[in-house]
């Protein structure tokens, strides 16, 4: 949600931040805006409703002299507080215009803040809670103990603040220096040669530099072109952040050839499941990334919650019956937005299994923050290094997929189910619920998944043949029993996102309790079939209400394993999967699934990797 860059250097500061702007598009947003220090006293800004096209349109009509400095900053709005328009894209100005801030992120506050400007007779231009930030600054850098002192006046703002916010002040009297401060949402610094970056993304940098750190809890950063530092609001120095290293490179934020990332990202899968799964059975025992849970505590653990959202809950919900079936401990999958409203029941003996791509996503993150004040223990899977949410939990476990461009998840959902799967290993590894061979036997198959990934993606044509044919219809439904129930809500989800269908999944055994209602002439249903050895009785179950959609004249598509030829007769599309264990199959059933639901939503003409009003990291609650 929103993205942010900042920077300081040699180089001409509109071409780095438009480009690290375009780079960032992913995230979701509704207008977009820059600003460059021109390093002779003057301020240029400029910002427009819509895409960054809109925005560079009006760059180059205006014409790009006035923005040649080398320090700058820029913005890609997701509007929060008021509508979508010029006046209220970012960067806001002081009344000055001397002064521009950017912002990520929700100033609770900023009502009585807003009021207490007002009674100044200070006039704002816009609907936004981020306007009254910067008259906040304009106000300190003038008058009180901060008059003139650039930092300690954002820092006395920054105190005043309440709220989850990443924001970036310049002034024009300090052309050389941008402030950029964060609590909750996401801030990295890139550190380069003669510059420096600030981003709410690496891949805003990833061009530059490779080196960056990740900022802490209510930490403030200082760059120049030569250094940076780092403070809390309050300005001391010992605070902790966490240098990383980068380990993908420009060519996987890039599309490859590749119509959508999304295209690019389901392609990606067998490598991304690979990566997640290397590294991590060592000496006959399953590893985590970080783990600081001694195998007593995980020993003392007698219940799992799990929470997550959107597609992260669909995995936790695959995770459910695996874990069940390993450890034999009660587990429990909430939606994160509603777990620390609901009181839940924690207390040392519970874990709390977090799921996150971002490691930012708010909702999740105020659910880990309650799990640890009730003394739960708490494991994050995550995608990204270094981020809030790992660095909050007692153990951590992380997806090596690389950046994922497009907003609806591919390759991280199905990253997040092989880690899923490594997590119960791991539980049951500890609790002796399964023995080493066992546990090596559990791995061995995780391990095969990729090539059967691989060697699914290759036949998907049908798949897309059959998209373009069912693009018309209004609506589907999706159907599955056991692992395959998560699926069937995972392709609805999927539909949903790109296509703007109406789409619901279901648990087949609740046909008969309301869903069969919908069922009429033409109605695609799209069934994820168990397979026949491993879910024998649920197989049959499933056939049955095959037969029943059919006979009410459904379009039937059904996923089921090769060779599993009783379902032909009922299937007026068959899509076959290579056979796999029970647990295990959502790694194969997922895919064809989300490339029906790319190619649906091209064959109706929508943007696959920025569907409308959607964010890839959701920063706020």
């Amino acid at each position: 949600m929103c993205g942010i860059v900042g920077y300081v250097g040699h180089r001409r500061a509109l071409d780095v931040v438009v480009e690290a702007l375009r780079r960032m598009e992913y995230r979701g947003y509704d207008s977009a805006g820059i600003a460059v220090l021109d390093g002779a006293g003057g301020l240029a800004v400029e910002r427009k409703a819509g895409r960054l096209v809109n925005l560079e349109a009006e760059l180059a009509e205006i014409g790009e002299d006035r923005f040649a400095g080398t320090a700058g900053m820029g913005h890609t709005r997701w509007a929060t507080h008021g509508r979508p328009t010029d006046r209220n894209a970012h960067p806001h100005r002081d009344a000055s215009g001397r002064i521009a801030v950017v912002h990520n992120g929700i100033i609770e506050n900023f009502a009585p803040l807003r009021a207490e400007l007002e009674a100044a007779d200070v006039e704002l231009e816009s609907d936004t809670d981020t306007e009254v930030a910067v008259h906040l600054m304009a106000r300190a850098y003038a008058e009180g103990p901060t008059a003139g002192d650039f930092v300690e006046s954002a820092r006395s703002v920054l105190r005043r603040l309440e709220g989850a916010f990443t924001l970036v002040f310049v002034h024009a009297d300090h052309p050389g220096t941008v402030i950029a401060a964060r609590r909750s949402t996401p801030l990295v610094v890139g550190v380069g040669d003669g510059e420096m970056f600030i981003a709410s993304d690496v891949a805003a940098f990833i061009e530059f530099t490779r080196n960056a750190v990740e900022l802490g809890q209510d930490q403030v950063v200082v760059i120049t072109k030569d250094s940076y530092e780092v403070t809390d609001f309050d300005g001391n120095t010992d605070v902790p952040t966490q240098p990383f290293t980068i380990d993908w490179d420009l060519a996987a934020a890039e599309k490859g050839g590749h119509d959508y990332f999304m295209l690019k990202e389901i392609e990606e899968q067998p490598t991304a499941v690979a990566d997640t799964l290397r590294g991590h059975f060592v000496d006959g025992r399953i590893v985590l990334d970080e783990q600081r849970l001694s195998d007593q505590e995980l020993r003392d653990i007698d219940k799992v919650f799990v929470v997550a959202c959107g597609s992260s809950y669909h995995s936790g919900l695959v995770a459910k019956y695996a874990i069940e079936h390993w450890t034999r401990l009660p587990v429990e999958v909430e939606l994160a937005s509603e777990f620390r409203y609901r009181d839940p029941v924690l207390d040392r003996s519970t874990l709390v299994v977090a799921i996150s791509q971002s490691g930012e996503t708010a909702d999740t993150l105020e659910a880990v923050r309650h799990a640890k004040d009730q003394k739960a223990r708490v494991l994050a899977v995550c995608n990204t290094n270094g981020a809030q949410i790992p660095r909050e939990a007692d153990a951590v476990l992380y997806t090596r997929t690389g950046p994922e461009i497009g907003v609806a998840s591919t390759k991280a959902f199905l990253a997040q189910m092989a880690a899923n799967l490594l997590v119960g290993l791991a539980l049951a590894q500890a609790r002796g619920t399964k023995y080493p061979d066992e546990v090596a036997r559990e791995y061995q198959d995780l391990e095969a998944m990729p090539a059967k990934i691989e060697q699914l993606l290759l036949g998907m044509e049908p798949v897309r043949e059959l998209a373009r044919e069912l693009a018309a219809s209004p609506a589907v439904l999706f159907l599955g029993r056991h692992v395959g129930y998560p699926v069937a809500l995972e392709g609805a989800l999927k539909l949903k996102e790109l296509a703007y269908m109406h789409a619901e999944g279901f648990a087949a055994g609740e046909l008969k309790h309301g869903p069969i209602a919908l069922i009429e002439d033409g109605l695609p249903v799209i069934v994820v079939m168990p397979s026949p050895k491993g879910r024998a009785v649920l197989h049959s179950k499933l056939l049955s209400n095959i037969r029943e959609i059919q006979a009410r004249g459904a379009v039937t598509v059904v996923i089921a394993e090769e060779g599993d030829e009783t379902v032909r007769p009922f299937a007026d599309h068959l899509v076959e999967i290579p056979a796999s264990p029970s647990l295990l199959q959502p790694l194969l059933s997922t895919v064809p699934l989300q490339v029906f639901a790319a190619e649906v939503a091209q064959s109706r003409g929508y943007d696959v990797d920025k569907p409308r009003n959607l964010a890839k990291s959701v920063t706020v609650e």
